[in-house]
C-alpha cells in the first residue's frame, strides 16, 4: 500500500526539516544530536518493528498461522486506538507542568496547526487526483501527509534542546489538533468515496 511505502520518507523529512522547523517559528537553531536521533529511532522504530516481525516468523513457524491471522492481528489493529491514546497520555505526562503553565501556547498554535492540515490536505488531494491515484491510495497519501509521527518529533526535540522546554510543548500540543483532524478527514474521505460509488 502507497502509506507503507511513504511513511519512512515522510519521517525522514521531518527529522531533516526539524532544524529548519525551529528556525522559521521558534528562531532557534541547534544540530541534532546523532545519538539522540538514532537513539529515537531505536526506540521508536526499530524495536516494534523487530518485535512484530519476530511474533509473526513464531506464529507462522510454530503452525498457528490461523491464530495469528484471525486472533492476534485483529487484536492488535482494534488495539491501536488505545496505544495511540497511551503515547498522547506519556507525552502530556512528561511535559504536563508546561503545558499547564503555558497555556497561551496553545491558543497561538491553533490557527497555525489548522491551516497546516488544511493546506497539507488539500495538496494530497490534489496531488492524488494529479497522479490518478484510485481511491485507497489517494486516501492512504493524504491521511499519511496529515499524520505527523509526533512521538518520534517530540524524542528528537526533547534530546536536541532540553533547555527549550516550549519546543517540547509546542510537539506535544499537536496531537490534540491532529487526532480530531485526521477524524474529520477520513471522515471526508469516507464520505468521497461514497459520491464515487454512487
Amino acid at each position: 500500500m502507497l502509506s507503507a511505502s511513504i511513511l519512512p520518507l515522510n519521517l525522514l523529512l521531518q527529522v531533516i526539516l526539524l532544524p529548519v522547523y525551529l528556525l522559521l517559528f521558534f528562531n532557534q537553531t541547534g544540530m541534532l544530536p546523532v545519538g539522540a536521533l538514532l537513539e529515537s529511532i531505536v526506540l521508536v522504530i526499530a524495536v516494534p518493528f523487530v518485535f512484530a516481525h519476530a511474533t509473526r516468523l513464531l506464529m507462522l513457524r510454530s503452525g498457528k498461522q490461523g491464530l495469528f491471522e484471525e486472533q492476534l492481528l485483529p487484536t492488535f489493529e482494534s488495539a491501536q486506538i488505545f496505544f495511540l491514546g497511551f503515547a498522547i497520555m506519556a507525552m502530556f505526562a512528561s511535559e504536563g507542568g508546561v503545558l499547564v503553565n503555558n497555556l497561551e501556547v496553545v491558543y497561538v498554535m491553533l490557527v497555525p496547526l489548522l491551516l497546516f492540515f488544511a493546506i497539507n490536505f488539500i495538496i494530497g488531494r490534489l496531488g492524488s487526483h494529479w497522479a490518478r491515484l484510485n481511491y485507497g491510495d489517494g486516501a492512504s497519501l493524504s491521511l499519511t501527509t496529515l499524520a505527523r509521527n509526533s512521538p518520534v518529533a517530540l524524542a528528537i526535540a526533547v534530546a536536541a534542546f532540553p533547555d527549550t522546554p516550549l519546543i517540547a510543548l509546542a510537539l506535544v500540543i499537536g496531537p490534540l489538533i491532529e487526532l480530531p483532524i485526521l477524524a474529520i478527514a477520513s471522515h471526508i474521505l469516507l464520505r468521497a468515496k461514497g459520491r464515487l460509488l454512487n
